[in-house]
């Protein structure tokens, strides 16, 4: 397991300081109705590049030797990390190359070429991102940034739970969603280590339930591409690193339907006035849709990002 301790989250936090934002936290009187608990949205959001990743992204490429930053760094990612890992370069001059899904959203290709880092697409249903990567490393020299398996991009994920609890500091719960499992690695560690007996719970879509799946079972477990709307939540398995993180600091995973998602961003966007992409929402759907135990009555929400295409923005209505 990685040894990865709140001296390291609190490091990542002050490495990180210049660039990352201390995201806000809303609540909503009408929100807390609905779901029957008191609860507190940390929106990442309105992070730098609309999502969490920067966090990760920026303590690990700033933790990289002197010596080897001239060479660059290579990433593979479905959009955010991508995006947070160009902002990241981008703030040191270095050189960005970031392997992406031919279909990830246009909105995150955008913006991640706007930072100056150079695109290679692939095919995620026929290709191996990672190994692509490895190879662009193998020719370039280039750094390869793990979006989440890594103790450093696991230590930069976890100063958002140090945030949040310090503006809540006696929540009962904590809800995160599960990609590869960084967030919620990092966002437990700091969360236990600050409030021993907070609950952590893990949020996946139904169609996504490769780390569900790993918990009962015991081990890894590897799943089909998922068909879901929560494109940053569609991994296939955990990570190495961050699965034994989970299975020592998550109570349980609940899963939510697509359809619940969409429920969510409806109302963070009309009601809360704040956007959030399906993955973000993920979390907030747990809530609102009563997946988490009735008898938490305090619970902190992670809101991942809010990367959304006008397009797919333009569906939710119907």
């Amino acid at each position: 397991m990685a040894e990865i301790h709140l001296a390291d989250i609190q490091a990542a936090a002050e490495r990180t300081r210049h660039i990352v934002r201390r995201t806000p936290v809303f609540t909503s009187r009408t929100f807390d109705a609905l779901s029957g608990a008191s609860v507190f949205f940390k929106c990442e959001n309105f992070q730098r590049g609309g999502a969490f990743k920067i966090r990760g992204a920026a303590n690990f490429i700033w933790s990289i030797p002197q010596d080897a930053l001239p060479r660059g760094v290579v990433t593979y990612s479905s959009g955010n990390h991508g995006q947070a890992v160009a902002i990241a370069a981008e703030s040191l001059g270095i050189p960005a190359i970031i392997v992406m899904p031919a279909d990830a959203p246009a909105l995150k290709l955008a913006a991640t070429r706007a930072h100056g880092a150079r695109i290679v697409t692939y095919d995620r249903a026929a290709e191996d991102r990672e190994a692509i990567a490895q190879q662009i490393g193998r020719e370039t020299g280039a750094t390869i940034v793990p979006p989440y398996d890594h103790a450093w991009t696991i230590a930069g994920q976890g100063t958002a739970a140090l945030e949040l609890l310090a503006e809540a500091p006696d929540l009962d719960a904590l809800v995160v969603p599960i990609g590869g499992g960084g967030l919620i690695s990092g966002s437990s560690i700091a969360a236990h280590a600050i409030r021993a007996g907070i609950r952590v719970f893990g949020v996946e879509p139904e169609q996504g339930n490769d780390t569900l799946l790993s918990l009962r079972a015991g081990s890894r477990v590897e799943i089909p591409l998922p068909d879901t709307i929560a494109d940053g939540l569609r991994a296939t398995k955990p990570g190495a690193l961050t699965f034994p993180l989970i299975q020592k600091h998550v109570e349980d995973i609940v899963l939510v339907s697509d359809s619940e998602i969409r429920a969510a961003m409806q109302f963070l966007l009309t009601r809360m006035k704040i956007l959030v992409e399906p993955s973000g929402a993920a979390s907030a759907a747990a809530a609102l849709h009563h997946k988490l135990p009735s008898d938490i009555r305090r619970i902190g929400v992670m809101l991942s990002g809010g990367n959304v295409d006008l397009e797919y923005l333009r569906t939710l209505g119907d």
